[in-house]
């Protein structure tokens, strides 16, 4: 995880974790609607687990291998670009620590170049 002291290291790993629940918060959310569809009577049980196969192999698996299996410096980095973590509630020295992995990000970004887990 890169070269940082102890306590950015701390901070990149419960940053890292904060994003990942925000991110499969939102996901989960999506699969609570097709739950709510089925629960309505307006989509079959066989719809339904469809639908749950189409999260466990789509989003949920890309967003594991996402935070799990990358670096922590370069997840809080996307995490910050993307929005998902906020970068004025962050504290300084952390951002100071980590510029050049949101700035890679960034120029992604401004590039139209930025591809976000499925």
């Amino acid at each position: 995880m890169g070269d940082y002291p102890r306590r950015t290291k701390k901070l990149l790993r419960e940053l890292m974790t904060d994003a990942y629940e925000v991110e499969l918060h939102r996901e989960q959310t999506k699969l609570d609607e097709s739950f709510a569809e089925w629960r309505a009577g307006r989509m079959s049980s066989g719809d339904l687990s469809h639908r749950v196969h189409q999260y466990d192999t789509g989003p949920s698996r890309e967003l594991y291998k996402h935070y799990d299996y990358g670096p922590h410096d370069m997840s809080v980095a996307y995490a910050i670009v993307t929005g998902v973590l906020k970068r004025d509630q962050l504290p300084a020295e952390l951002l100071q620590a980590i510029k050049r992995p949101p700035a890679f990000y960034q120029s992604l970004e401004d590039r139209d170049e930025m591809k976000e887990p499925e």
